[in-house]
């Protein structure tokens, strides 16, 4: 969420052409900055050490570091109408790159001797011009990297001593959050969503820099919004923007965070959706709102590892208690096998010692695969637990998987995985948490999971199925609870809905 594009159209925002050439604009900026450091470095080599350097040479650089700063300002201007930045540093960081590309083409003006038929004075101005425009480059350099990456970026690791010597504020505390021992009892704002929104979307939407006009820094600013209004609905997570703009697709121009930055894990959307369901309060504990199934194995792995109460009502973490599999005693793994799957960088931890059951994650073998999946069947008894989650497997990996008779909790999410993997996951009688969240599966997927009478939760955020398809599947399944926040369709279907006709102006 390093930004928040608006959904809706806005009638003053600048065409499509003015803002694709204003992209331009951090390309050729750096021509200027070379050019001129390199007329710089010739000069002073030229005067220090005497060398012979061709005064045509210098004339052409001064020349080339001109134009590239005009175009730069030009491009920088078409980008700073596209809003976002604040105006008190990008006035200054306008102003002093019109200054860097006024006294380059002085200093080229005087070095080719242009100015010098005019005043007999110009070479007095050449070496004033060219160190002029060299400190203005340093200066507007330091305010376009405020601009991009907040006023902070060049200091905020700065040791003390520097510090002290160059004037900087002592450095800013970095969030500090209270570990959580109890997740009952942990401030829901504080010390789960703030830390979400500091780690993926404060960057970009800070007091330096707020782009949308949106800061979520604290929570006044949170609740104030963005240029065009609250930016979530208390209790109705799939009309606020917050999360509508993190579900879109990654290749979405509307997707947040961008690109290229840190992604939002399922896990975090899952919390910021169960946070604003519940009314997004601000001064309220775990143990205070209501906890169902579907979040309650996600607040239980922030910490503390024991139960998760729901509204003063104790209630156990992770799967429900009743599940017969947790409770059913199996033959202890086999320590060379589990050694085994930790050379694949596997994470193998008891579930319960008493039953010898286990969990397997592969959060620290993003590049486990296919093939590595054939070590898993060698614990069919005793894997209950398995996170594949971002992991290189593919629908060939699900038939080791339907393997593990006794599994319970599957994570596929963002893997590869497709309608065929699941037809092939029948099988496991005891299954009860799916997660599928962005994969490519789509309704004849869930048509497969309609046989899985064990299954309790399934997520689908970011998948291919469509209201239709989970309306049939909850059918099938009565009980089952279907975690799918907004789909691509809906949130598709909002898009289009804030675009304006044709021939109309959106108001």
């Amino acid at each position: 969420m390093s930004e928040l594009i608006l959904l809706q159209a806005n009638p003053s925002s600048p065409s499509d052409w003015v803002l694709f050439w204003g992209h331009f604009h951090p390309l050729i900026v750096h021509l200027p900055i070379g050019f001129l450091l390199i007329a710089g470095l010739l000069e002073i080599d030229r005067l220090t050490r005497r060398n012979s350097v061709s005064p045509h040479t210098i004339t052409l650089i001064l020349f080339w570091s001109a134009v590239s700063a005009t175009m730069a300002c030009v491009f920088g201007y078409m980008l700073s109408l596209g809003g976002g930045y604040e105006e008190e540093t990008l006035n200054d960081h306008m102003w002093e790159g019109i200054g860097v590309a006024v006294f380059a083409w002085l200093a080229w003006s005087v070095k080719s001797e242009n100015l010098g038929r005019i005043f007999s004075f110009a070479q007095l101005m050449y070496l004033p011009a060219l160190g002029i425009a060299l400190l203005l480059l340093l200066a507007a350099g330091h305010q376009g990297g405020n601009l991009t990456h907040g006023s902070d970026y060049l200091t905020q690791y700065m040791p003390g001593p520097i510090r002290a010597i160059t004037g900087v504020e002592p450095k800013l505390k970095e969030l500090k959050v209270e570990p959580i021992t109890d997740v009952n009892q942990a401030m829901v704002y504080q010390q789960i969503v703030n830390p979400i929104l500091h780690s993926r979307c404060v960057q970009c939407h800070n007091a330096g820099k707020s782009k949308g006009g949106l800061r979520l820094d604290s929570p006044e600013m949170i609740k104030k919004g963005y240029e065009d209004g609250p930016v979530f609905v208390a209790g109705n997570s799939k009309s606020s923007e917050l999360l509508k703009v993190c579900l879109l697709p990654e290749d979405d121009d509307l997707h947040m965070p961008p690109k290229g930055k840190t992604q939002l894990k399922g896990s975090d959307i899952a919390l910021l959706t169960w946070w604003i369901d519940q009314g997004a309060p601000f001064d309220k504990k775990v143990s205070d709102l209501k906890v169902n199934d579907a979040i309650r194995p996600v607040l239980a792995s922030l910490g503390g590892g024991g139960p998760v109460e729901a509204g003063g009502a104790q209630v156990a973490a992770g799967p429900a208690p009743e599940s017969p599999v947790l409770t059913m005693k199996v033959p202890a793994a086999d320590p060379k096998v589990i050694d085994e799957l930790k050379k694949l960088n596997l994470l193998v931890l008891p579930l319960s010692k008493e039953q010898n059951q286990l969990e397997v994650s592969a959060v620290n073998a993003r590049s486990f695969n296919d093939a590595q999946a054939a070590e898993l069947p060698k614990l069919s008894n005793q894997i209950v637990w398995l996170k594949l989650g971002d992991t290189e497997i593919s629908d060939a990996a699900l038939a080791q998987v339907a393997k593990l008779k006794n599994l319970q909790k599957l994570h596929l999410e963002e893997t590869k995985v497709t309608d065929a993997g699941l037809k092939q996951l029948k099988g496991l009688a005891y299954l009860e948490y799916l997660n599928l969240y962005g994969t490519p599966v789509t309704d004849a997927g869930l048509a497969e999971l309609a046989e899985l009478k064990s299954l309790k939760t399934v997520y689908l955020w970011q998948t291919k199925v469509s209201e239709e398809g989970i309306a049939r599947l909850k059918t099938a399944l009565p009980k089952l609870e279907v975690i799918g926040g907004i789909s691509e369709q809906a949130v598709a279907e909002f898009v289009k809905a804030g675009e304006p006709k044709a021939g109309e102006v959106k108001r």
